[in-house]
Formats: structure tokens, sequence, C-alpha cells
């Protein structure tokens, strides 16, 4: 199994400006996209973050998997938002 970076205790991979959180065997996940960046540094950071909480069933077509999405200003907070709703989905 490959290593993956982990946030409280699921994985966090990213594929371009999508960022997937949770793990694929379980009925949910979480999908950030980065709507713009901002500069700090030498680094581009997430600023609008689009988060879908989506069911991880791959033959549902994309519209039928999102069960829930917003828009947040920061990477943090779309971070806290995705980490609630995919613990609420999962415990559901």
């Amino acid at each position: 199994m490959a290593d993956f970076l982990m946030y409280k205790g699921k994985p966090l991979v990213q594929s371009g400006n999508e960022i997937y959180y949770g793990n694929m065997a379980e009925s949910y996940v979480v999908r950030f996209t980065v709507l713009s960046t901002k500069k700090a540094g030498e680094n581009d950071l997430p600023e609008k973050v689009k988060v879908q909480l989506m069911k991880s069933d791959i033959q549902l077509n994309e519209k039928d998997r999102i069960t829930k999405e917003t828009t947040k200003d920061t990477f943090f907070d779309a971070l806290d938002v995705g980490f609630v709703w995919l613990e609420r989905a999962l415990k559901g």
C-alpha cells in the first residue's frame, strides 16, 4: 500500500486541483476542489475551495454521488467541514 498523507486517521490524496479525503473502501469520501489560490512566499495556498461529500460507489454517475456541497474561503475551513460531514455520513 502506498504511503499517503493522513489527517485524523484517513488519507488525503491530491490529483491536480482536487484533493480526496477518506477511504474509498468506505461508503463516503470528501472531494475538495481548489477554485483559486493565493501566493504565500514561494507557495500557492488554496483560497476558494469547493467541498463535496460523495458516495464512493464509482458505478453511480457523478451527480448521484454528490450528497452535500459548499464553498469555503480557506482550505482549513473546507477541511473542517469535510471532516464533520464525513464522520457523520460514516456513522449514519
